[in-house]
């Protein structure tokens, strides 16, 4: 069972299962070295707006991203803070990437995930690459 933020007014368990891919679909996580430098993004932009990453994987033209977030943080918020850094700092480190404008497409899918089902989407996201 995972733990309840606590803060001096709130209580909250609040899991957000967020999925968004690049641009045309493009395929940049073909890159093992993108993948992780993304990877690696996520949980700095994460860390001090203490959301915590449960599950974070990638397929070669999406990532899927299972996050616990304070009740401060809108998905909106999340994914403007997480896209806007990834975009251009890995358009900034991959030369192969310098050309696009922007590195993600403004959509994304965001669902809520009750406590019940937390483990069952961590399993999901974490066997993405397993499938293929």
């Amino acid at each position: 069972m995972e733990e309840y933020r606590r803060t001096k007014t709130t209580v909250s368990l609040i899991n957000y299962h967020f999925v968004f891919c690049p641009q045309y679909r493009r395929k940049i996580f073909l890159d093992t070295n993108v993948e992780q430098r993304f990877k690696e993004m996520v949980y700095e932009v994460c860390e001090p707006l203490e959301i915590n990453v449960v599950a974070l994987e990638c397929d070669k033209d999406h990532a899927h991203m299972f996050l616990n977030a304070p009740p401060t943080l809108s998905p909106a918020n999340i994914m403007e803070r997480i896209k806007g850094v990834t975009s251009k700092q890995l358009r900034e480190e991959f030369p192969h990437l310098q050309h696009l404008p922007s590195l993600w497409t403004l959509s994304y899918f965001v669902s809520t995930v009750g406590n019940v089902s937390s483990e069952t989407i961590k399993q999901y996201i974490e066997n993405q690459k397993k499938r293929n």
